[in-house]
């Protein structure tokens, strides 16, 4: 069942309850890993295996998201700075605990050349659910290194 989520702004990424962060460098340009994150939303399932579809809505300034298993977000923008931040909001979820969740995708140049990728997921929700995203974060993390190697492999193309 959907649910509506508790309004949150950008500090939310800093200040939630439960903040899970990975970070992973791609051999990219900033302004190229931004687009692919902010701009060629619909492509997110060729390199996030864990997202079967991205639709943008209000005219860009949102995003329908719908998760392999069923799940599903609405999402609004909250930051769109290109080749630097892409942050949006979750405003509804069928996730079961979740009062208020963001996700703050922040790009920096890499040591290495290209570009480091944080992203973090700010989260208030039931104990349980923090319980849980807790035991998960192993796997969380390995989904989001996942990610980063194939767009990467994406971008090079």
């Amino acid at each position: 069942m959907a649910r509506q989520l508790r309004s949150v702004e950008l500090g939310f990424a800093d200040t939630a309850p439960l903040r899970l962060s990975f970070v992973a460098d791609v051999g990219a340009r900033a302004e190229t890993v931004y687009a692919a994150l902010a701009e060629d939303v619909t492509a997110w399932p060729c390199w996030f295996t864990a997202v079967t579809e991205v639709r943008p809505t209000g005219g860009g300034t949102g995003r329908d998201v719908r998760l392999k298993g069923g799940g599903f977000f609405d999402e609004t923008i909250v930051a769109a700075h290109p080749a630097e931040r892409y942050a949006y909001r979750i405003d509804r979820t069928n996730a079961p605990g979740v009062r208020a969740m963001m996700e703050d995708w922040e790009l920096r140049p890499s040591p290495e050349g290209g570009t480091r990728v944080r992203w973090t997921m700010a989260v208030d929700g039931t104990p349980v659910l923090h319980a849980a995203l807790r035991l998960g974060k192993p796997g969380i993390r390995a989904s989001f290194r996942d990610a980063m190697r194939k767009l990467e492999d994406r971008l090079r193309v």
